[in-house]
């Protein structure tokens, strides 16, 4: 008890500045109990770089999120239906974000935005939760917490994973990122993960 009691408290001032909600220790505790039931030995580095990951694309809130941070799934298309006309989305060659046939949209949803209707499958297939009939599960704070866990520890987003980056032998706190989103704030959330370590530790 007095393990998480220091972890809490050091989290609190870095990174989270001095203020720690009841939403987002449930977060924690959600990503860390997923984590437990997957590697119970594993790499604390593993775990504070996925709490850090976490943290950086929820916007600090530890909840899932939709892409964009909107309220309801129809508010994010229609902001990213506004971006991609207004030519801020030069990335993307198809609107994967609008609705399908069945009413699905398979926009980003999580603690770490899973996008597109093939990696919605390649999850469901590694977590064995039918994510492709109902997208909105990614929402569920268990199946985003074994979204996150799984998809960073065996490679599913990129073909990066967590062993790829911290191992005996390796420690690469930038390169991290490429386990989610190439370089994109690479050295922003590889602070995070290494608050988070010195807290687990």
């Amino acid at each position: 008890m007095n393990d998480e009691r220091d972890f809490y408290r050091a989290i609190r001032a870095d990174p989270f500045g001095g203020r720690l909600t009841d939403g987002q220790v449930r977060g924690i505790s959600a990503i860390r109990g997923a984590w437990m039931k997957t590697a119970p030995d594993g790499d604390p580095r593993h775990l504070a770089y996925m709490l850090a990951t976490a943290f950086h694309e929820t916007a600090r809130t530890m909840r899932p999120v939709r892409e964009t941070l909107a309220s309801t799934d129809d508010r994010a298309i229609a902001i990213l239906d506004r971006a991609y006309a207004a030519g801020r989305l030069p990335q993307v060659a198809r609107p994967y974000w609008r609705r399908d046939g069945k009413g699905r949209t398979f926009l980003g949803r999580g603690f770490v935005q899973i996008t597109h209707r093939r990696n919605y499958r390649r999850l469901s297939e590694a977590l064995g939760i039918d994510l492709v009939s109902d997208p909105a599960r990614a929402m569920d704070m268990e199946v985003a917490a074994s979204v996150l866990v799984t998809g960073m520890m065996r490679g599913l987003f990129t073909g990066v994973s967590l062993a790829d980056v911290f191992s005996a032998t390796r420690e690469d706190w930038t390169g991290a990122r490429r386990i989610v989103n190439g370089l994109d704030r690479a050295e922003l959330v590889a602070g995070y993960g290494r608050a988070f370590l010195k807290a687990l530790r």
